[in-house]
């Protein structure tokens, strides 16, 4: 069975980046997902398209094909005191609420005495990304994940009462 749109795909992959550095890999469990319902970055779901159980492939994707350019105009410098008494500290996330009222996740990228730096990009913004991928399966989705627009992993509920 090919990759498909509504197809529950099974991977295992290694990214790293430019420099040979592993930024993530499934390692020890598979990634599923559903393709054709943007729940992966777009280069590499168009690029499992027609695969098949067993395929493995290489893959390079520039930032443009996966979670896009830097954009240095939404990182925002605002005081400390915005956080409470919340301890903080670089490389913390946390989710904020976009002018799209869409959830946006924000990291603190530096901290300068009361001036703390948020950075809106996504973690991996601007940076050419180094697959290795093999598809482990391929199978039909069910009609509950279909009708979630994911996959439920071993069984789980999303809570979601469609």
């Amino acid at each position: 069975m090919n990759i498909s749109t509504d197809k529950a795909i099974t991977i295992n992959y290694t990214l790293k980046d430019d420099e040979g550095n592993t930024i993530d890999e499934s390692k020890d469990s598979s990634f599923i997902y559903l393709h054709g319902h943007n729940n992966i970055i777009p280069g590499l779901e168009n690029a499992l398209n027609d695969k098949c159980k067993g395929d493995t492939f290489e893959l390079v994707l520039k930032p443009e094909d996966a979670y896009g350019e830097y954009n240095p105009a939404i990182t925002q410098v605002i005081k400390r005191d915005a956080f409470g008494d919340e301890k903080i500290e670089v490389g913390m996330q946390f989710h904020a609420q976009g002018d799209d009222d869409q959830p946006v996740m924000i990291t603190i990228s530096e901290i300068n005495g009361d001036d703390i730096t948020i950075d809106g990009n996504p973690p991996l913004a601007g940076v050419t990304l180094n697959y290795a991928v093999e598809v482990m399966d391929v199978r039909e989705a069910t009609e509950e994940e279909l009708s979630h627009g994911h996959i439920h992993a071993h069984g789980e509920s999303c809570g979601d009462s469609h």
